[in-house]
């Protein structure tokens, strides 16, 4: 048997265990290593073409998701206690044409931001006792799970921090989710009552549904 082939053969164990338990979405080294990979293992996979660097500390198989939308489950794998967030959010949901440049992560206040350069992340600050308000996972066009906030949820909070958005986005995001079949509008009204900011949203309502 040929060297590389030996190689090859040494790293499929490794390899069906990560396919296994990752089923080709991006991955933290933590969690490979809880699944039973060493840290020397991964990086040998990693350099020998095996597994693909999908952002600092996350690791990916090279045929596992790299969709349009696979730095949303990267920076998710990164931080799996954040959520995507304000215009990535709108984004996500189709509320907004805008294509963010970076990704927009919350993490609840009482936690240490993190820094992530890959993919290009901006990280926000969010209050920790309504973090998991309408906060879900969904996944993303190459079957790849992170967390988000639901539809509604992201409305409400572009219009609040709207200093980060953008006032005309979160009126625009407002205004086209209106327009959809099963929107509701009473959602939006009363996450906006638990976030503490009906004030700043009821009146874009009332002009939009009258």
């Amino acid at each position: 048997m040929c060297t590389i082939c030996a190689v090859e053969q040494t790293h499929l164990p490794s390899v069906a265990l990560l396919r296994d338990r990752f089923d080709g979405r991006p991955f933290r080294v933590a969690e490979a290593v809880e699944a039973g990979i060493s840290r020397s293992t991964l990086y040998r996979l990693l350099h020998d073409g095996n597994l693909v660097a999908a952002g600092r500390g996350v690791m990916q198989l090279p045929d596992g998701g790299m969709g349009a939308l696979s730095g949303l489950a990267a920076v998710s794998a990164r931080v799996p206690g954040g959520t995507i967030c304000l215009n990535s959010a709108l984004s996500f949901w189709d509320l907004t044409d805008e294509i963010p440049e970076r990704i927009h992560l919350a993490v609840p206040r009482g936690t240490r931001p993190p820094k992530i350069d890959q993919p290009s992340t901006v990280v926000h600050v969010f209050d920790a006792d309504t973090f998991d308000i309408d906060r879900r996972q969904e996944r993303t066009d190459a079957d790849e799970p992170f967390w988000v906030y639901s539809a509604e949820r992201s409305i409400v909070d572009a219009m609040r921090m709207s200093r980060w958005v953008g006032r005309d986005v979160a009126l625009q995001a407002l205004r086209r989710y209106l327009t959809r079949p099963g929107s509701d509008p009473a959602r939006v009204a009363e996450l906006a009552r638990e976030l503490g900011v009906i004030g700043q949203i009821q009146p874009a309502l009332a002009a939009l549904l009258s």
